[in-house]
């Protein structure tokens, strides 16, 4: 049995000394906004009570129109973005990757945004650097929702573009079990969007957590996409095999019963790791989804990996 992804214990303990009144000459929300400015390049961070109030929060300051990925993107884009009554614009991608000359068949209103994640899917690394150049070129604001790309050391994902956005709720990449955040260089984002800041306020529990979390985000990320690449090695049929990604997506016309079969075999002590398709969070076509992601670090060693890949094979998945 593999075990699901929970807080850390010194998380855990960082935030109950919190809670018992321990630590009150510390400032935790602030020592973390200090951190993320470091990790996403951004002068101004604000913590929020969840990834998607933090998605509220920065669609309700968006004028234009709202250009979302036609898949590999969070569901919440789309359903915050008609809430605010925005008009959402559907982008045609490669089976989650953005292509940015796309955009140009395109009627965009000035003052629109495009919001993604870091990892299409979660399988497959976004180019978000040509992605932030393009749109800046073409006066379209950036929003990445960078939950699983925070503290990328490789090609700096959470870094180039204009807003970031991360939740950390469970099981992401920093795991509090509930919060998140909103970095960004433009001002005009969180002075337009000063009354649901107001609403979206969070503890220095919460906070506390989140900084702890972020003193080994890098190391956490990097073990996540080394044990997603080593599976992917071994299974030609996996989507965007070349690309970097924190889960494995295997397209299958028989995706319902292998998955069911795989829940049964790749079990966790909790929540499981097998998802099927189609899911506009993953790809609109049918396919397994083995969700790396959602392990303990603990678990992503060899001998973990290969029960993986061998449960895969006999199930025909290769």
């Amino acid at each position: 049995m593999f075990k699901f992804k929970t807080i850390s214990q010194k998380t855990r303990r960082v935030m109950s000394e919190v809670a018992l009144g321990n630590l009150s000459n510390i400032n935790f929300e602030e020592s973390c906004c200090e951190k993320i400015k470091t990790l996403t390049n951004k002068d101004e961070v604000k913590i929020c009570s969840s990834g998607n109030n933090g998605i509220f929060i920065t669609l309700s300051a968006i004028k234009g129109d709202i250009i979302v990925p036609d898949q590999g993107g969070w569901h919440g884009f789309k359903q915050i973005a008609k809430f605010l009554d925005k008009n959402v614009i559907t982008l045609k991608t490669d089976s989650g990757l953005i292509e940015p000359n796309y955009i140009d068949d395109l009627d965009i209103k000035e003052d629109s945004a495009l919001i993604y994640t870091s990892f299409a899917g979660y399988c497959a690394e976004q180019n978000t650097k040509g992605i932030a150049k393009y749109c800046k070129t073409n006066n379209i604001l950036t929003i990445e929702d960078a939950s699983a790309g925070i503290g990328d050391n490789k090609n700096k994902l959470g870094r180039h573009s204009d807003i970031i956005l991360a939740s950390t709720g469970s099981p992401k990449i920093i795991n509090v079990g509930q919060g998140g955040f909103i970095a960004s260089n433009n001002e005009e984002i969180f002075k337009q969007s000063s009354l649901p800041q107001k609403l979206s306020k969070t503890s220095q529990i919460v906070c506390a957590g989140i900084d702890s979390e972020l003193d080994n985000v890098g190391k956490k990320l990097e073990d996540t996409v080394n044990a997603t690449d080593y599976i992917k090695k071994h299974i030609d049929s996996a989507l965007h095999k070349d690309k970097r990604g924190i889960n494995i997506i295997i397209p299958h016309d028989d995706a319902k019963s292998i998955g069911w079969n795989l829940k049964k075999t790749l079990t966790t002590d909790k929540s499981g790791f097998i998802t099927t398709c189609p899911n506009y969070n993953r790809i609109k076509q049918k396919a397994i989804a083995v969700e790396i992601k959602n392990l303990d670090y603990e678990c992503l060693k060899k001998e973990n990996l290969d029960k993986i890949i061998e449960e895969l094979k006999l199930n025909n998945l290769q």
